[in-house]
């Protein structure tokens, strides 16, 4: 009887022992793809470009408070990092990056001032579109004069102020001038849409053409008129890494950054359109 009871309970034991082996060598195995998954993603965690330092973006004057917003947000998202921006004129832009002028980002107004950096070989990468622009003329609030559309702007006693050609801004409205077969000849030509605008917030000048988005970022210091030409002239905005860039992987990620759901919502908030 004793003798029974032994072999039972060695019999038992032997079994409960194969069990709990089969648990603990399944469990090993389940256990490793997990532990493979964690290695691989904190590798190619460590393998991204970090953004640090200061990255100076040379950026189209009609960027300037939709970039000014999201060079706050980046520094935010990347602690220790400082963006420093340089506006102005895209062509001007592009001949001090051709000149050497040390700069990570370039985002231009217009494919073609970009092309004279590219056509230099001082851009690393393809530029990419990242926004797209429309013209209104720009009128003194309450619109005195009620300039309603382009061949209104070549009347008599109208002061105008126009980009100068070689600028984007001048190019695009000299192309809708002409789809609207109309010819006036400026009281100013401005090298930056930004001193076009502030033309006609001071009162010097009767209207402006611009873009759509420097009118909404006046803040109601000037009324827009919309014009059915300017869907001839849409500006298509590009944005690249320069060649030599003193911060590349700065560059990087402040592109990436402008290029995200974060940064497309702020630009279309300002009225820029998603390409």
């Amino acid at each position: 009887m004793t003798t029974t009871r032994s072999r039972t309970a060695a019999a038992t034991f032997a079994v409960l022992a194969l069990a709990v082996g089969l648990t603990a060598c399944s469990s090993s195995k389940s256990a490793t793809p997990a532990a493979s998954g964690a290695s691989g993603s904190a590798a190619a965690s460590a393998s991204a470009p970090k953004a640090t330092g200061t990255i100076t973006v040379f950026a189209a004057s009609s960027l300037t408070g939709t970039f000014n917003d999201l060079g706050k947000k980046f520094e935010a998202a990347n602690p220790g990092t400082t963006v420093k921006f340089n506006y102005g004129g895209s062509s001007a832009l592009a001949q001090s990056i051709v000149a050497g002028a040390p700069a990570d980002v370039f985002a231009a107004a217009s494919p073609a001032t970009m092309k004279t950096v590219s056509d230099a070989k001082d851009t690393a990468t393809d530029p990419k579109v990242f926004v797209r622009n429309t013209l209104e003329i720009a009128v003194p609030k309450g619109n005195p004069k009620n300039l309603t559309s382009l061949q209104a702007l070549a009347a008599p006693g109208v002061k105008v102020a126009l980009c100068a050609t070689q600028v984007p801004c001048g190019s695009a409205a000299q192309t809708a001038l002409t789809a609207a077969n109309v010819k006036l000849t400026p009281v100013t030509l401005e090298q930056d849409v930004k001193s076009a605008l502030t033309k006609v917030e001071l009162g010097e000048v009767d209207a402006s053409v611009v873009y759509q988005t420097d009118v909404q970022a006046a803040g109601g210091k000037v009324d827009g008129v919309n014009f059915p030409e300017a869907a001839k002239a849409i500006n298509d905005y590009p944005i690249a890494e320069v060649a030599k860039a003193p911060n590349a992987a700065g560059a990087e990620a402040f592109i990436a950054f402008v290029e995200s759901t974060t940064g497309m919502q702020v630009l279309t908030t300002a009225g820029f359109q998603a390409p």
